[in-house]
């Protein structure tokens, strides 16, 4: 798994208009998350008014993600719901459409549409663009399934992304030519596309203007990006990130997810060059064990993945890292598991994300013998996550005294409360005006909580302060 692909379910909070309304629920990765904000904007420049409230939407879009176990299941259950509730509405004379969207969508679409009679249309990742003349074809009583992998460029047909808070996230990269043999992306997300560098320096431009500070880049293998440039060469993500650090406002620039095999030497440098791009990466390695990373199709060693966090730290020493673990993958011995717990101790992670072994159907690791039992698997993801958490409470700790430059985002939960996030991804309560959310302020950090860190603003008087940069 990638922390591209750890879980978090988001639904659209906002309910502005009158009229018809849709609720989108979105699962999953960041992608899904972006996807599901730019289907919003669609359907907003169509005539929806978003609802937090499912009961009262004229249309239902479920963002599905297919990377986890009982994927399938959990939509087909949430399905089952949102049938009676069509049912319910159309009984007091309210037309409802359902809407299944996403990776489970691209891999299951006719099988959905045979299974729960109540969906009107099924689109997969690559097709969203192509929602409103979808709807247009549902109105009519037609049930549409459109799960296609064009080349044409979706987002050039997408409405102008709109802020809606000081941090964003902007796709750059599609798909997957890896072939892991655990993942089902290269299947759901198609083959590896790339945005041109202009477009991707229009939107983020955008968003700059629109009061954005911070930028995730997002892709399903990221620092694979090869976009085209201006002059028609092919551009990587080290070259994408100095054209995007010097857009006025834009101080953070962030990256996930990536592949030990396409970080290259001009991409560690842009780490120790620009200090717009965040001294944290999330690099996935999967396993210390050069058994199983060949079973998985990775084509790293762990030596490999060693010697690059060598070079990184050495460019970038206040570089923190995170990664992601699978453990339990089909012949994982005890031998193997040590040696994932042996690469972990050496490395040092600030976060991680780690999973059981989920078979996942048309993989390869799918049909492979020796699926190792639920119960041992159970027994060392236990140990690995106590080993990772004790490693990341460590680095939590460590921040107690420092003052960071905090992004703060959005209020608190408590009055008077801002939440912002440091360098490092960490999330910080600290008490202040609520005028500085948007802004990047230095924050003391006083203490530190299981899932957090409690700050104070480093000057009393920062609110009648500019906003400064992080560099």
């Amino acid at each position: 798994m990638t922390k591209f692909e750890a879980r978090q379910d988001s639904i659209t909070t906002v309910d502005r208009a009158d009229g018809r309304k849709v609720f989108v629920k979105s699962y999953g990765c960041q992608m899904n998350v972006y996807d599901a904000q730019r289907m919003t904007d669609q359907l907003g420049d169509g005539g929806y008014a978003e609802t937090a409230r499912v009961e009262d939407a004229d249309l239902v879009v479920l963002n599905t993600c297919h990377i986890r176990e009982r994927a399938t299941e959990k939509i087909f259950s949430e399905l089952g719901k949102l049938r009676l509730l069509k049912a319910e509405r159309a009984a007091g004379g309210r037309d409802t459409k359902i809407v299944v969207a996403g990776c489970v969508a691209q891999a299951e679409g006719a099988e959905i549409l045979r299974r729960e009679r109540a969906v009107d249309v099924v689109v997969g990742p690559q097709s969203y663009h192509r929602l409103p003349d979808m709807l247009a074809r549902a109105g009519q009583g037609e049930r549409v399934v459109d799960t296609e992998f064009e080349l044409e460029d979706k987002f050039s047909r997408l409405p102008k992304p709109r802020a809606t808070g000081p941090a964003a996230f902007l796709t750059i990269q599609e798909g997957c030519d890896k072939f892991c043999t655990f993942c089902v992306v290269p299947y759901t997300r198609g083959p590896e596309l790339s945005r041109p560098v202009a477009a991707i320096v229009a939107e983020a431009r955008a968003l700059a203007e629109a009061g954005v500070r911070e930028i995730t880049l997002l892709g399903q293998n990221v620092n694979g990006y090869h976009g085209e440039d201006e002059q028609g060469r092919t551009a990587g993500l080290a070259a994408l990130c100095r054209r995007l650090a010097v857009i006025p406002g834009l101080d953070r620039l962030r990256y996930t997810t990536s592949h030990p095999n396409d970080l290259d030497d001009d991409l560690v440098a842009a780490h120790r060059d620009l200090p717009a791009l965040m001294p944290f990466l999330h690099l996935p390695v999967q396993s210390g064990s050069d058994r199983i990373l060949k079973a998985m199709n990775r084509r790293h060693t762990a030596a490999r993945y060693l010697e690059l966090v060598a070079r990184l730290r050495a460019a970038r020493p206040d570089l923190a890292l995170s990664s992601d673990f699978i453990v339990g993958f089909p012949g994982e011995t005890d031998a193997d598991f040590e040696a994932t717990l042996d690469l972990i101790r050496r490395v040092g992670f600030a976060s991680t994300f780690s999973f059981k072994y989920s078979p996942r159907p048309g993989t390869p690791g799918a049909e492979m013998d020796d699926q190792v039992p639920d119960a041992v698997m159970r027994e060392r993801l236990a140990r690995l996550q106590a080993l990772v958490e004790e490693q990341r409470q460590a680095f939590n700790a460590a921040t107690v005294g420092r003052t960071l430059d905090v992004l703060l985002e959005r209020p608190g939960r408590h009055p008077g409360q801002l939440t912002g996030k440091t360098p490092y991804l960490q999330q910080v309560q600290v008490e202040g005006p609520p005028d500085l959310v948007g802004t990047i302020v230095p924050v003391t950090i006083d203490a530190t909580a299981p899932n957090s860190l409690f700050g104070s603003l480093a000057h009393r008087d920062w609110a009648r302060q500019p906003a400064r940069s992080v560099a």
